[in-house]
Formats: C-alpha cells, structure tokens, sequence
C-alpha cells in the first residue's frame, strides 16, 4: 500500500518515465504505424475553429498535407492528445496537486501567448515539435529531426537570453517579510475526483472497442499513457535544454537522451519485423529556421508542448494562453505555407532523407546511437564542469 500511495504522490526519475514512453512510442507506431506527437493536431483543431466561422479552408495545402479528415475525436491523433491532457489530470488530482495559479506578473500571460504563437510557427514550419521533429524523430531515423534538434537548441539559447533582459522580466514584485505561513487542510476529494475521471475514460475507451473503433481505443490509452508519463516524470523539453544555458543541469537533457537510443533500437525492430517505412519528413531551410523559432518560443513561453500539457492541468493559468498561442501560430503557418509562399521559398528545395535509405538499417542504428552516446557524454561534461551555465566554469571565480 506504501509502494502504491508513492506511486501516486511522488514524481518519478525522468530516466524512468521517458524510457518507458521511449518503449511505448516504438510500440505505438507498431500498432498504427503513426507515431507520437501533438502539434498536427494543434493545427487540425485550428482548422475546425476557423471553420466554426465560416472560413473556407478547403484550398489550404497544408491541410491536405496533414490529412484533415472528420473532427478531433473521429482521430487517432486527437486521442493522443486528448488522452495526454486527461492522463496528467488523473495524476494531478490522485497526487492532490490541482490547484489554480495565477502567474504574479500579469505580463506573464501575454509573454505566454507570444512564446505559444512563435513555438507553433517554428513547429509547423518544421513539420513536428519536440516529439515528432525530435524524440520520434530521431528514431524513425529522419535526418529532418537532428537539423531540428541542433536548431532548437541553439533557438532556446537565444530564448534564455531574451528572458533574463530586465525588460522582459518586469519589475521584481516584492512581498511583505515576517507573515505568518498560511496553513491549508489537505484537500481529500481530489483523489476521488480522479477515481471518476479515470473510471469515465475507461468507459469510454471501452466503447471504442466494442463499437468496433479499435485504433481510437489504442490511441486513447496510448495517449493516457504518454499523459501519466509526462506528468510524473516531469518531462519537458524545454528544461532539457534551458537549463543547460541557465544552470548546467543537464539530467532531463540525458534522460531525453536515453529514452531515444531506446525507442531507436525498438523502432528499427518493428520496422524490419513489419515490412514497414519509416515516417520521414522533409529536410529543407524550414526544418532549421522552425526549430531555431520552436526553440525561442518554448523559451518564452516557458514550457514545451508537453510540458504545457501537464502544467495546465495542474492548473497554471499562464498555460492556457500558451496552449491557445501554440494553435494560433500553427494555424497561421498552415495560412502562410501557400498563401504567403513559405513552401515556395523554404520547403520546395528540401527533401526527404531517411538513414536507413542511404547507409542501410545496421549503420543508420550505429550511427543515430553514436550521435546519442556523443550527446549524453557532452551533457555529463557540461553537467560536470558548469554551474551557473555558459561563461561560468564550476570552481572558477564569478565575474
């Protein structure tokens, strides 16, 4: 019983969480041969609010491209998501951690909107964000995703740097010294809450299967799946890099790491076993100009898709208006993909490289794990000589 209640309250390792949805995410894309990932739905959900109104999307390439057939819950791809926001819910509340926060600097918001807006621009520009441009990427051995990586990383730099400019932080609101700490009685109905929560879901996860939707019910649980995962492990890709520039801890940065050498062994093997291709999308000037926006909105923002999504359930309000952002800046790039000429101008002379087409499954395996190793080893260094992040070395006076 011990065991079971710290299952629920305490977080788990980051190495834990992301191994396990490294695994889940190369047996997802077993069963549907689609991988995981959210921001083509952001997208597709754009749509549907634009049509609510009356505009007229059906010239839209992009929304041919990403196949925009019957509504958000008639998708697998809707249910990953959905199943996300619901699966961190029920973890929230079993662990007796919703609560509404509103940010202290009501700028905040509006810094959320805009971090949200460029983040769904630069994820759409490069046909993925951090999980179907990066952690799925990776392992469908898409060369797309280590341009998008490489330019996320230095676009969260930037982004670090935006942020702790004085006029992006506001003035300090300073709070009265020597008051009495507020005591609060634990709150005992959320865990019940979440017993409903989970219990409706399964219902309905049911329903799905005995009404002959069996790849709504896979995603659905799939989705609530990545949902606990996420939440538990804290997982978020912006502090896999933020915090490397900010403080020199680099443990979500290895984690993420790890969970891609897993999935990568894992899909090669489905992907032999089944006969089938792997998901490859364009490398193009898109791929580095989104990742280089995806990695200073997130930034600014202040959390990944992913990190988004648990959060908000959490009941921080800034991530709403992130959400919100994230699906305005997507739907525009769909706008701006014919009609503005982004396609013509940085997509059209891209193409589609995938590793195991060039160098066979043996060495495209070697190789994405040897650039994985390279990568871990760099982030044990940084983790091990930096304290304060870029500039200060760890025991070097602070200047």
């Amino acid at each position: 019983m011990t065991t079971l209640r710290k299952l629920f309250t305490n977080y788990w390792s980051p190495y834990v969480a992301i191994g396990i949805a490294g695994v889940l995410s190369a047996l997802y894309f077993g069963i549907t041969n689609t991988v995981w990932a959210v921001t083509g739905e952001f997208t597709r959900f754009g749509g549907h609010i634009l049509q609510l109104f009356g505009v007229d999307i059906s010239d839209w390439a992009y929304f041919d491209l990403i196949q925009m057939k019957g509504s958000t819950f008639d998708r697998t791809d809707g249910w990953i998501v959905w199943g996300m926001f619901i699966g961190a819910l029920i973890m929230i509340l079993f662990s007796n951690n919703f609560k509404i926060r509103m940010p202290k600097q009501k700028r905040r918001l509006v810094q959320g909107l805009i971090g949200g807006i460029i983040a769904g621009v630069g994820a759409r520009l490069a046909l993925g964000c951090n999980l179907a441009a990066f952690f799925t990427g990776v392992p469908q051995f898409s060369f797309h995703a280590w341009i998008f990586m490489a330019a996320t990383a230095i676009g969260t730099y930037v982004g670090v740097k935006i942020v702790s400019t004085r006029w992006w932080k506001g003035k300090p609101i300073l709070q009265k010294g020597n008051a009495a700490p507020t005591v609060r009685k634990p709150r005992k109905v959320q865990p019940y809450i979440g017993g409903l929560v989970a219990l409706v879901y399964a219902g309905l996860i049911v329903y799905f299967f005995l009404n002959g939707k069996t790849m709504l019910g896979v995603a659905a649980i799939f989705g609530a799946a990545f949902g606990i995962l996420i939440e538990r492990g804290q997982i978020c890709f912006t502090s896999a890099f933020r915090d490397l520039w900010i403080s020199g801890r680099a443990t979500m940065t290895k984690a993420i790491i790890l969970g891609m050498a897993i999935s990568s062994v894992l899909t090669l093997i489905v992907i032999l076993v089944n006969g089938v291709d792997p998901i490859t999308k364009i490398a193009a000037p898109s791929t580095f100009i989104g990742g280089l926006l995806f990695g200073i909105g997130i930034v600014l923002a202040g959390g990944c898709e992913t990190g988004m999504m648990y959060r908000l359930m959490e009941g921080q309000v800034i991530f709403l208006p992130v959400f919100i952002g994230n699906i305005i800046g997507a739907t525009f790039l769909a706008y701006a993909w014919d009609h503005l000429g982004v396609f013509d101008l940085l997509v059209k002379s891209g193409a589609k490289i995938n590793l195991i087409s060039v160098m066979g499954p043996a060495w495209a395996l070697i190789v994405t794990l040897v650039l994985l190793a390279i990568g871990y080893i760099v982030a044990s260094y940084w983790q091990k000589n930096y304290r304060f992040g870029v500039g200060f070395k760890k025991g070097g006076a602070n200047k």
